[in-house]
């Protein structure tokens, strides 16, 4: 009886060990070198190698890749201060949306004792008489290009950085990226350094992660946890797509990488979600399908170009999808196509749905906006579109995205325009009123009403209901009644506010009265 018992103990550890290694994952561990023609020779010369099993715990993995991870110390510029906003995290963050500011911090702006930050720029410099930061990289080369993020060496007037075995190297800034955060650095002296890898697939939600970066200047810090979620969205610039993990990440740890159990980079560390500036559990993180794109550019080319469609778009809500005539809410829908770019030039007009780019689906506003800025300049692309209920396709070639943000992708939430007194409006011809040459404009609104209820102002032009274009408050009342005929649950409705921006708002007809 004890032996079997025994055995059956032995068989039981060894059922748990098994499902353990496969909970872990089973891809071999070694780090392999990227596959971009642009590192090939550079990372021939001195790759990091890790034991072709997963390890029984992290130490294995930490041990191979560690020596590929440095911290970042930056000296600033006199000039960065309190009004600095030249990118993310820098100053007060006066574009970080006011109801993140004191829910993210960026962390490594600074070492231990200089105060929690407010918003996502931490303490400023100027304000806290500081002239420095620190933040954490690592090396993607064996002749010293290291990673890290923009708004840790934002500013810098020096950069240095200390590596593994605890030499401080000069590095010059090749080249930021402020609207991904991401930074490509060069150690200045010659030689080779051990590097690592970033990751070419995506990882699962679920699977174990390892951060490795130097929070509150206390280099070589390593934590563990999983992936909580991908494309989180924390409004932190126009092409949010992150990585959440619940591995511990404080000040100090940006710029970072986040490894999978193969050794692999599978993530840049930048943000935590905290009320007081340490970790609760809430870290995010630059995918590398992201990483890699960018610094690719970075080291080419010290910049990088996106490309640009001209579209103002919006996200295709359950109402806006009703107002259509759409099972789903899914898409794109476009405001507006910029006169004289390449949409215009392809054809796309307000009211058109984007479905897909190149045949890949296109969820939401957001994601078509991450498409396009991945592709470069002179890209000719496919879109697949609804016009009035019928598909089509067009191909674009696409332009630079300028340097106006007005100019670029546009993911705004849909306000509401209705027109028709028993949606709570009282309407009269725009040009009667002396308030333009087109369409109706909304003269009073019933604050009670159905109308007031999507953000319908006074002194608003309805341009276009249900797809057509309306002059006279008749002209309204007949596309709400046909809309209505149809069995249509909402109507969809074009409007211009008193500040000239042109939205589409789709209005619930079950709620007329």
């Amino acid at each position: 009886m004890i032996s079997s018992t025994s055995r059956l103990r032995r068989n039981a550890l060894a059922s748990v060990a098994a499902i353990a290694l496969v909970a872990t994952g089973a891809a071999g561990v070694g780090l392999t070198q990227p596959s971009t023609p642009a590192y090939a020779q550079a990372l021939s010369k001195n790759p990091i190698d890790v034991p072709d099993h997963p390890p029984g715990s992290f130490a294995s993995v930490v041990d191979k890749v560690k020596p590929g991870v440095v911290a970042v110390k930056v000296k600033l510029d006199d000039s960065a201060g309190m009004d600095d906003d030249d990118g993310p995290g820098q100053g007060q963050g006066q574009q970080v949306p006011p109801q993140l500011r004191e829910f993210f911090k960026r962390f490594g702006q600074g070492g231990p004792g200089q105060g929690q930050g407010q918003g996502f720029g931490g303490p400023s410099p100027k304000r806290q008489g500081q002239r420095g930061a620190m933040g954490s990289g690592f090396i993607i080369s064996a002749d010293g290009y290291v990673v890290t993020n923009n708004h840790v060496v934002d500013k810098a007037k020096t950069v240095q950085v200390t590596l593994d075995d605890n030499r401080t190297l000069d590095a010059k800034v090749i080249g930021k990226d402020p609207k991904t955060d991401l930074a490509l650095l060069k150690i200045t002296e010659g030689g080779t350094f051990p590097y690592v890898s970033l990751g070419k697939t995506a990882p699962r939600v679920g699977d174990w992660v390892v951060a490795i970066g130097n929070p509150f200047g206390l280099g070589g810090t390593v934590t563990a946890g999983i992936v909580s979620a991908r494309g989180r969205d924390i409004g932190a610039g126009p092409y949010d797509d992150f990585l959440q993990i619940d591995a511990p990440i404080n000040k100090g740890n940006s710029g970072g990488p986040t490894f999978n159990v193969g050794g692999e980079v599978v993530g840049v560390n930048t943000a935590i979600a905290s009320p007081s500036g340490g970790s609760v559990g809430l870290a995010f993180a630059i995918p590398a399908e992201t990483v890699q794109a960018v610094v690719d550019q970075l080291r080419a080319d010290g910049k990088v170009a996106r490309g640009y469609l001209g579209v103002q778009v919006q996200p295709v809500t359950k109402d806006i999808a009703d107002g259509l005539g759409l099972d789903k809410a899914k898409g794109a829908l476009v405001d507006h196509a910029e006169p004289g770019t390449p949409a215009a030039k392809a054809g796309l007009k307000s009211g058109d749905v984007i479905e897909s780019v190149n045949g890949a689906s296109v969820n939401d506003a957001r994601e078509l906006s991450r498409r396009i800025a991945g592709l470069k300049p002179g890209a000719k692309v496919e879109l697949a579109y609804l016009r009035a209920g019928k598909s089509d396709t067009a191909t674009v070639e696409l332009g630079a995205l300028p340097n106006d943000p007005k100019a670029g992708n546009d993911n705004r939430s849909s306000s509401t325009s209705d027109g028709q007194p028993r949606l709570g409006l009282s309407l009269a011809p725009a040009a009667q009123v002396g308030a333009g040459d087109e369409g109706v404009a909304v003269m009073d609104v019933d604050p009670d009403g159905p109308a007031a209820a999507k953000g319908i102002e006074q002194g608003d032009i309805i341009l276009d209901v249900a797809g057509s274009s309306v002059s006279k408050p008749s002209e309204i009342a007949e596309r709400i009644k046909a809309a209505e005929a149809s069995g249509r649950k909402a109507v969809l409705m074009r409007v211009k506010s008193t500040k000239g921006v042109t939205r589409f708002v789709a209005v619930a007809l079950n709620k007329a009265g």
